[in-house]
């Protein structure tokens, strides 16, 4: 079992605030780069429909100038008609932008959500060691949820600035003077918008936060449940619990505090410069300086003018909570691995399992290390076995032969080749893992689970496998035999059945170097037993790591190291240990009379 690291996160936010960033929208944009012909239909039937916006109020000041003040019967059917035309082409325009913009959006969130999940996947242990499993599930799904209407926002946000600049110009093409009495209002509400902005981004900023710390605080108290249970902690986790959610309670409120300010300000500006008009542009109606239809089609402007102007400063709300989240996301997929295949790697060819760790070093934060100069030489066929007191090293002497961390310090190679300058693909297909907490994959059948990265192997080579670790008869008592469902967790299975499996899918891939690591310390006399005898032919011409602390398991080993203080103290046969005296024999005496 990997062992977790007691360090601060040191990728996520751990730039603090990200900041209101158009790169978000132009790394959004290479996403849609694939649908860009439906992007273009998207964009122009937005400007199709903007147009008709535009449209409508001139339309009705020609009928009423035109028509209706010139008692025109038949023209003022034929504009009817002309603005029924229009209505219909609103209609279908709009349609089809929301339908195409829909499928465009859905494509895209699809894409990142797959390549989230492929990016956390290859992303080195040293990531997932430092940031909790509930904060990193939260940008890929509230984070990705949000970022959900942060497309829709942009394009609904340009349709609104292109019908705002459409009219803006129509309406001082009409009539100069009422249209700056209406633009009075704008400095003050640039003001507003500005002043509101200072506050509202942190704001949203602190939501997103305070959700990621419910799901962090949610998942671990689900995976927990048994210990918590066992422990009696429920009340005392409630309140912990509960102290968490009334934090993004209290964020949230914020957020909507800011939110509700924003349009009954607009309103009041509206009808402000609705009050204008009708003053000054109804006097010069009564003057015979303008006509009518003009008054009229300002009154329908203003309306729409103010129209994206509120659409506007709703969609800021909703489009600074998606660009922070936007801005989460990219950050996650820029986080670099620490272990990367380097441009000149070369396939690994199949090994005979030579190990040799020459003067290794390694840490997982500078100035604090956890290897110092361990040497160790395991020719092919071996087995070495690795005791000594729980934190000393052993996993970490064995994670990094599975490269899931890179040496800081010497080297360490397989027949002469050294990890780093083997792809890690190749390096995988060499070697195989058995870790003390067994871990299966739920709805998935037994089958699937012992094939796993091995969805080649034939049904023979699966119940080969099972037989040579004694898990074949247990399979076949199952509900459905081989292709019984596994629970979340393996909750249908017991421990030991679990271990058994985890056993088959290590030896199916037919390894050249096995990982055994605390592998019979969960499972019951018996099972471990039939392990044991399982493990003599197993082991059989494969080298292999053992880790164990009951020495009584390891006796056989062709080699056992004592591992304490992140070095080797003692290397040899059980025999040649025995008769040191030392450290080994220490702890031999302590594990057998235990």
């Amino acid at each position: 079992m990997i062992a977790k690291v007691h360090a601060p996160p040191i990728y996520l936010d751990s730039r603090g605030t990200p900041q209101y960033d158009r790169k978000v929208l132009w790394r959004l944009a290479a996403y849609i780069r694939p649908y860009w012909r439906r992007a273009l239909v998207v964009f122009a039937t937005m400007m199709v429909y903007s147009g008709t916006v535009i449209a409508v109020p001139a339309l009705v000041k020609l009928m009423i100038d035109n028509h209706v003040a010139q008692g025109d019967v038949r023209g003022l059917d034929m504009m009817a008609m002309i603005l029924l035309a229009v209505f219909v082409i609103q209609f279908v325009s709009q349609y089809t932008h929301q339908r195409l913009l829909a499928f465009v959006g859905q494509r895209v969130l699809l894409a990142l959500r797959l390549d989230l999940f492929r990016h956390l996947q290859r992303l080195s242990m040293s990531f997932h060691d430092r940031n909790e499993v509930g904060k990193v599930m939260s940008r890929l799904q509230n984070d990705v949820r949000q970022l959900q209407g942060l497309l829709d926002l942009a394009v609904q946000s340009l349709a609104d600035l292109v019908s705002l600049g459409g009219i803006i110009l129509v309406m001082v093409w009409m009539d100069a003077r009422l249209a700056l009495l209406t633009f009075i209002v704008v400095p003050p509400l640039i003001a507003v918008l500005l002043f509101w902005q200072r506050f509202a981004r942190k704001s949203f900023l602190r939501v997103r936060k305070a959700m990621a710390n419910v799901n962090s605080g949610l998942q671990e108290n689900i995976s927990g449940v048994r210990v918590v249970q066992s422990l009696n902690r429920e009340e005392v986790n409630t309140r912990r619990f509960g102290k968490v959610n009334h934090e993004y309670l209290d964020a949230h409120l914020q957020a909507t505090r800011y939110s509700a300010v924003l349009r009954p300000a607009v309103q009041f500006l509206m009808a402000l410069a609705l009050a204008f008009v009708v003053v000054f542009g109804g006097s010069l109606v009564l003057g015979n300086v303008i006509q009518a239809g003009v008054l009229v089609a300002f009154f329908l402007y203003i309306q729409r003018f103010f129209e994206p102007v509120q659409s506007l400063v709703g969609q800021y709300a909703s489009l600074q909570q998606a660009m922070v989240s936007g801005a989460r996301i990219f950050e996650l997929l820029d986080v670099k691995s620490d272990v990367t295949d380097r441009s000149d790697a070369v396939e690994l060819p199949r090994v005979k399992g030579h190990v040799r760790y020459e003067g290794v070093g390694f840490h997982y934060m500078p100035g604090n290390p956890v290897l110092q100069d361990v040497s160790i030489n395991v020719p092919a066929g071996e087995t070495l076995a690795l005791v000594g007191p729980t934190g000393t090293g052993k996993t970490t002497i064995a994670s990094l032969l599975m490269r899931l961390y890179d040496v800081t310090k010497g080297r360490i190679t397989v027949d002469g080749h050294d990890l780093r300058d083997v792809s890690l693909e190749s390096l995988a297909r060499q070697m195989s893992v058995v870790t003390q907490e067994p871990y299966l994959f739920s709805d998935t059948t037994v089958m699937e689970n012992i094939r796993y990265n091995h969805t080649e192997a034939p049904d023979s080579a699966v119940f080969k496998a099972a037989k040579a670790v004694g898990a074949h008869e247990f399979i076949l008592d199952l509900e459905n035999s081989y292709d019984t469902v596994i629970q979340e967790r393996g909750a249908n299975l017991s421990v030991g059945q679990r271990q058994l499996i985890s056993f088959a899918r290590a030896l199916v891939a037919d390894p050249q170097i096995l990982i055994l690591d605390e592998a019979t310390a969960n499972i019951d006399t018996e099972t471990e037993v039939a392990i044991q005898l399982a493990l003599a032919d197993m082991l059989k011409g494969r080298t292999a790591i053992v880790i164990a602390h009951r020495l009584s398991t390891v006796r056989n080993a062709n080699q056992i190291a004592v591992v304490e203080g992140g070095s080797t103290k003692e290397t040899g046969t059980h025999d040649e240990l025995m008769a040191l005296g030392g450290a080994y024999a220490r702890l031999y005496a302590y594990s057998t009379d235990g």
